[in-house]
């Protein structure tokens, strides 16, 4: 995407007259806060992540199958 000086011009024409001379600053800071979180997001690759093995979610969906077996017989007794 090529943008010409006239292009840029008229977008900071456009953003200093929707936003106000005041507020732009905050949003471009804001704005590029919010990017380098997107790629820090992006690239962080941490090996603790709450993701877990599908064995594991067999394993926890017997136990609680198991629980409420459980739970049901104590309450007919």
């Amino acid at each position: 995407m090529n943008l010409g000086w006239t292009e840029i011009i008229v977008v900071v024409g456009l953003a200093l007259l929707f936003f106000g001379p005041s507020r732009l600053p905050g949003l471009g800071k804001s704005m590029g806060e919010a990017i380098r979180g997107f790629k820090k997001g992006i690239s962080d690759k941490d090996p603790e992540s709450p993701t877990r093995d599908v064995t594991e979610l067999n394993h926890d969906e017997k136990t609680a199958e198991e629980k409420l077996k459980q739970n049901d017989k104590q309450r007919q007794t």
